[in-house]
């Protein structure tokens, strides 16, 4: 099954956005890292604060 399109690899080109710019890749995991930690951190809060309602309405 070879559906490909492409027959040679001559004169392909690839474009890899801030490959070359270390700080930018370093802002892009940094972000990453801070909304993973916000979303993690704001779940903990909601869970505790519904566990805490559902402990007082008992």
């Amino acid at each position: 099954m070879n559906s490909a399109p492409i027959t040679t690899w001559e004169g392909a080109e690839a474009y890899f956005t801030f490959a070359d710019k270390p700080a930018v890749l370093m802002l892009i995991a940094a972000l990453g890292v801070i909304v993973g930690a916000y979303t993690l951190v704001s779940m903990i809060r909601h869970e505790n604060a519904c566990y805490n309602y559902v402990k007082k309405k008992s």
